[in-house]
């Protein structure tokens, strides 16, 4: 197992173990985080641990020209039902997902110091959120990184139902006309995959982020 010091360096993703650990310790900078994310590597722990880097293989991506709208989803978007904004309520994005309960989930990963990690970046215009309202209330919405040709999709909440579907299609069908390359879902979830992520060898997935860092 790799441990981290003070010095921003990663080891090499394929040095990782067969769950996809990488390596612990080090911090939560924006520095550090963005030189991850560069990698193909990314935080996941819980409270009161130490830092769990990973880069996981499979990786789980969704190519944002392959989003699957199923027909009930369709009438939803042309219904005019919900209304999606941008960057304008990260915070309060990020703590509902922290604190909105899921089905078969105890406990949030998104930590204290998670959020604030995450909120500098959002600062530097890293960090995006996307919100969903129905009748000016806050029902859905997700955040993640903006790399640049790939967005790294982090959480994402619902407290209606099909709010953060809404928000999930409407920004891949951004990101498509974008012509960004994928969308980092990270692990594979059977929500996703109705949606129509599926899973790529970690190979696959850094040689498109090399792409995209080529791009940038």
């Amino acid at each position: 197992m790799f441990f981290l010091s003070e010095r921003l360096q990663f080891p090499p993703v394929e040095n990782a173990n067969s769950e996809g650990l990488l390596a612990v310790g080090g911090d939560l900078t924006p520095e550090r985080l963005l030189l991850a994310y560069q990698n193909g590597i990314f935080p996941w722990f819980n409270e009161d641990a130490l830092i769990l880097w990973w880069s996981p293989d499979p990786r789980m991506v969704l190519f944002p020209n392959k989003i699957k709208v199923s027909k009930s989803m369709k009438k939803v978007l042309r219904s005019k039902r919900f209304t999606l904004t941008k960057n304008t309520c990260f915070k309060e994005v990020i703590d509902k997902c922290a604190t909105v309960k899921r089905l078969g989930q105890q406990g949030t990963w998104i930590t204290n110091d998670m959020k604030e990690a995450y909120m500098r970046l959002h600062d530097k215009g890293i960090a995006q959120s996307y919100e969903v309202w129905e009748n000016d209330h806050l029902v859905g919405g997700l955040y993640g990184l903006d790399m640049g040709h790939v967005f790294c999709g982090e959480s994402m909440f619902s407290t209606v139902s099909n709010a953060s579907k809404f928000a999930f299609i409407t920004m891949a069908e951004e990101l498509h006309k974008k012509n960004y390359t994928i969308i980092d879902c990270q692990l594979y979830t059977d929500h996703l995959a109705s949606l129509g992520a599926e899973e790529i060898s970690r190979n696959d997935f850094m040689n498109l982020l090399e792409r995209k860092n080529q791009r940038s």
